[in-house]
């Protein structure tokens, strides 16, 4: 198949996804082709079948915000047309499910050329950009109009028909992990580096908005380190780093945790991690919680959205509600305090990954596909080899 992917390129987990998917496809001998206004983070090495499109979107003294819908409408339509593209898969409703339906309808009204577009809905998308009333007539229409709609997990799945008027069914494909690339063994010189007297390391990963409720992260660890020699690794950032940074001076832990800004080697980082603190006040899914969970890392966890989807109460972490600071902090000591049931839980949490691993997601997505592609019937052998 000849595939079409619209995402965000930025670490957000809808763009982590797509990257990923579309690398997984094109070693499965699919040609992938992605369109955005700039490579994506993860798609940081040749493929043969990968190919990189750039929404480049012109500067005009009338303007006064260039209009980046039209622009990536045009270039899905460039896309479509030189590349014969079979399908296009488009990742987080907005703005590209609208601009995917006026690509759509160029191509067909232009050449007669009826492309499928698949929308995948990923979380903020849907629970709060989507509902604004600026954008929720657009929303609400463009899935509609999409050919299959699916979600990252039941919670959101339910969540979009609470609050869309959506006609079609959204199927559940959820979120997926490379298991193989994250189960490595830790560098001893690497963790020494950051626990130099052998103290548990305590990790958390976001794009650190306020959704994220990150200054809860640091007081479960001022409380942790009370009771267990400790150090936290803050990975990313965003706009409540000032304040998680004012917070660990206010608390006198500011020495015990480093902020290490984006990284793109999340393995690396797990392999020396011992627990994986997520706060947030909703996930639609949690995939930074799975790929901790593909390290062996257990999850301390608010039961927020999709999180209870993956993270199991008492085996593969702990779930507490948002905001729970003491609760949570609780559990954190509880389980970095005890060797045999942190030990437990983190091949608990490996076994429940394996339910996510993207060599059980990718042949769904496939399928999904197959669904949609119209085969002339002296191509049909032809068509059935490349699926």
């Amino acid at each position: 198949m000849r595939i079409g992917i619209v995402c965000y390129p930025t670490f957000g987990g809808s763009g982590v996804l797509a990257t990923e998917l579309g690398k997984a496809l094109a070693d499965k001998d699919h040609q992938v082709h992605f369109i955005t206004y700039q490579q994506p983070v993860r798609l940081n090495e040749f493929h043969a079948n990968i190919f990189y499109h750039e929404v480049r979107v012109p500067t005009y003294p009338l303007f006064d915000y260039p209009p980046y819908e039209t622009a990536l409408a045009s270039t899905m339509v460039d896309v479509i047309l030189n590349n014969h593209l079979d399908l296009l898969h488009v990742h987080y409703a907005i703005p590209h499910a609208s601009a995917a339906f006026m690509a759509k309808q160029i191509v067909y009204k232009t050449t007669g050329k009826k492309i499928p577009v698949i929308t995948t809905l990923h979380g903020t998308d849907i629970t709060l950009v989507g509902r604004d009333k600026t954008y929720a007539p657009v929303v609400t229409f463009s899935i509609n109009e999409s050919d299959a709609i699916t979600a990252v997990s039941s919670n959101l799945r339910d969540e979009t028909y609470r609050s869309f008027q959506i006609e079609k069914e959204i199927e559940v494909i959820h979120n997926f992990v490379d298991v193989s690339r994250f189960r490595r063994k830790g560098i001893d010189a690497f963790r020494r580096v950051i626990a130099p007297h052998g103290e548990r390391i305590l990790l958390h990963a976001s794009n650190f908005r306020k959704i994220k409720r990150i200054e809860d992260v640091v007081r479960i660890f001022a409380q942790v380190v009370k009771q267990v020699p400790s150090k936290l690794l803050l990975v990313g950032d965003g706009p409540e780093r000032p304040a998680a940074e004012d917070l660990s001076k206010e608390l006198g832990i500011f020495e015990d945790i480093r902020f290490v800004g984006k990284q793109e080697q999340m393995e690396e980082i797990l392999a020396i991690s011992d627990l994986f603190l997520l706060t947030s006040e909703y996930e639609s899914f949690g995939l930074a919680a799975l790929e901790a969970m593909a390290a062996g890392v257990p999850v301390i966890s608010t039961n927020a959205g999709g999180l209870p989807e993956i993270n199991i109460h008492g085996q593969t972490g702990f779930l507490s509600n948002v905001g729970d600071v003491p609760d949570m902090s609780r559990h954190a000591i509880d389980l970095l305090s005890n060797k045999a049931m942190l030990d437990t839980f983190k091949e608990n949490a490996m076994a429940q990954s394996d339910r996510f691993d993207i060599h059980h997601i990718v042949p769904v997505y496939e399928a999904l596909y197959n669904r949609f592609l119209t085969v002339p019937a002296d191509h049909s052998s032809a068509v059935s080899s490349l699926s």
